[in-house]
C-alpha cells in the first residue's frame, strides 16, 4: 500500500505577515490621537485656571488702590485734608505685584500710566474740590480700564464655570464701577449743594444719571452673585458669601433713597447721601475680599482637577501601550512559529522516501523480517528447506 506523501503547506505571502503589525498600528494611531488630544485639552484648561489665579492676584491689589482713591477723592471734595499713606502704601503694593507678573498679564503699560495719574493727585491742593474731583476721576477712570484689561488678559473673562464666571464679573467689574460710582454720587451731591442756584437744576439732571450708574452695577453685583450661589456645587459659598452680601444689598438700597430728590424740594441731601455712600462703601470693602478668595479657591479645586486628570491620561496612555505592544509580540511569535512550522512541512515535501529517523514502523536496514515484495516468500522457503528435509 502506497502511502500518500504530506501536503506541503503554503508560505504566508508578505501581505499576511503583516496584516497582524497593521491591525496593530491601525490600533495605536486612534489611540495616540485621543491620548494626545486629552493631554492637550486637560493641560490648556490647567493652564487656563493657573493664569486666572494671577488675576485674581492682580485684582486683589488692585481693590486697595480703588479703596484708597475714593477716600482721598472724598477728602478733597470736603475739603479736608488727606493722608496719603494708605494711597501711597496701596500703589507700591499693586506695583510689586505688576512687577511680577504684569509681563504675563499685559498690564505694565496701563499700570504705568495709572501710577503717574496717582502720584500727580499728591500735588494738587483741596481747595479746589471742583478741579479735584474732575481729576480723581479721571484717574478712577483709568484704574477701571486696568481692571477690565487684567480680567480680559487673565482670562477671566472667558472663564467656562458658571460660578466662577460671576464671582470673577462681580469683584473684577461690577463692584469697582459700584465703589467709584457710589463715591462719586455722594461727593457730586456735596458739589451740588455749593453751586449757586442757577446751576443746580444742571447738577440735579448730573446726580440723576450718576445716580442710574452707582445703582445699576450694584443691583448686577448682588444678582451676580446670587446666581453663583445657586449655580455652585461648593457649600461654602453661599456660607461665607451671602451674608456681607446681604449686608452690602441694604446698605444700596439707603443709597438710592438718599440718592433720589426729595418730595416737593427737589434736592437732595448731602449729609444723608454722603453717609449712605460712606456705609455702601464699608459693605463694599468687606465684599470684594470675600469674593476674590472663593473665586480663587474655586480656581484651586478646578488646577487640582486638572492635574489628577493629567495623571489618569498618563496612566490610561500607559496601558493601552502597554497593552498592544503585548499584543503585538504575541502576532509577531505567532507568525514566527507559522512560519518555521511551514519551513519544516517544505523540507519534509522535498524528500518523501527518506524515513524518519526513529520511526517505529521502518524497518532497519538489512532486517530479514522486513516488509518483502510479492512472490518473495516461496524463495524464502525454499532457502530454509533443502530437498532432502522431508524424507528425514
Amino acid at each position: 500500500m502506497t502511502v500518500p506523501a504530506p501536503r506541503a503547506r503554503r508560505r504566508p505571502s508578505t501581505l499576511g505577515r503583516l496584516l497582524p503589525l497593521l491591525l496593530v498600528g491601525a490600533l495605536l494611531a486612534p489611540v495616540g490621537l485621543l491620548f494626545t488630544s486629552t493631554w492637550r485639552q486637560t493641560t490648556h484648561d490647567r493652564d487656563l485656571a493657573a493664569r486666572e489665579r494671577l488675576g485674581v492676584q492682580y485684582l486683589s491689589a488692585l481693590a486697595p488702590v480703588t479703596d484708597a482713591l475714593v477716600e482721598a477723592q472724598a477728602a478733597a471734595v470736603n475739603g479736608r485734608p488727606a493722608s496719603s499713606e494708605a494711597l501711597n502704601r496701596a500703589i507700591e503694593d499693586a506695583a510689586a505685584v505688576d512687577a511680577r507678573i504684569g509681563v504675563e498679564l499685559l498690564s505694565q503699560e496701563r499700570w504705568a500710566g495709572v501710577r503717574a495719574k496717582l502720584e500727580a493727585l499728591g500735588d494738587r491742593s483741596p481747595a479746589d474740590p471742583e478741579s479735584a474731583f474732575t481729576a480723581y476721576s479721571e484717574v478712577t477712570d483709568l484704574l477701571l480700564d486696568l481692571h477690565g484689561k487684567v480680567r480680559e488678559s487673565s482670562g477671566l473673562v472667558r472663564d467656562p464655570a458658571a460660578d466662577s464666571f460671576f464671582l470673577q464679573d462681580s469683584a473684577g467689574q461690577e463692584l469697582p464701577e459700584a465703589v467709584v460710582a457710589a463715591s462719586r454720587l455722594a461727593d457730586l451731591a456735596t458739589l451740588v449743594s455749593r453751586r449757586p442756584a442757577a446751576e443746580q437744576p444742571r447738577g440735579l439732571i448730573e446726580l440723576t444719571a450718576l445716580r442710574v450708574s452707582a445703582l445699576a452695577p450694584a443691583n448686577d453685583l448682588v444678582d451676580n452673585l446670587r446666581s453663583a450661589v445657586d449655580g455652585s456645587e461648593s457649600t461654602d459659598l453661599g456660607a461665607n458669601v451671602l451674608t456681607p452680601l446681604d449686608n452690602y444689598q441694604r446698605s444700596v438700597e439707603a443709597l438710592a433713597a438718599y440718592s433720589a430728590p426729595a418730595n416737593g424740594t427737589g434736592v437732595v441731601d448731602p449729609g444723608k447721601l454722603g453717609a449712605a455712600g460712606i456705609n455702601t462703601h464699608r459693605a463694599a470693602r468687606q465684599l470684594q475680599p470675600v469674593i476674590l478668595a472663593e473665586l480663587d479657591a474655586l480656581l484651586v479645586e478646578r488646577v487640582d482637577e486638572l492635574g489628577r486628570d493629567r495623571w489618569l491620561t498618563i496612566g490610561a496612555g500607559m496601558i493601552a501601550g502597554l497593552l498592544l505592544s503585548w499584543l503585538a509580540a504575541l502576532l509577531i511569535t505567532a507568525g514566527r512559529r507559522a512560519r518555521h512550522r511551514a519551513a519544516m512541512a517544505a523540507t519534509h515535501a522535498e524528500s518523501p522516501d527518506t524515513p524518519s529517523q526513529g520511526d517505529p514502523w521502518q524497518p532497519a536496514a538489512g532486517d530479514p523480517r522486513g516488509l518483502q515484495p510479492a512472490g518473495a516468500v516461496g524463495d524464502l522457503e525454499a532457502t530454509r528447506w533443502g530437498a532432502f528435509d522431508a524424507a528425514r
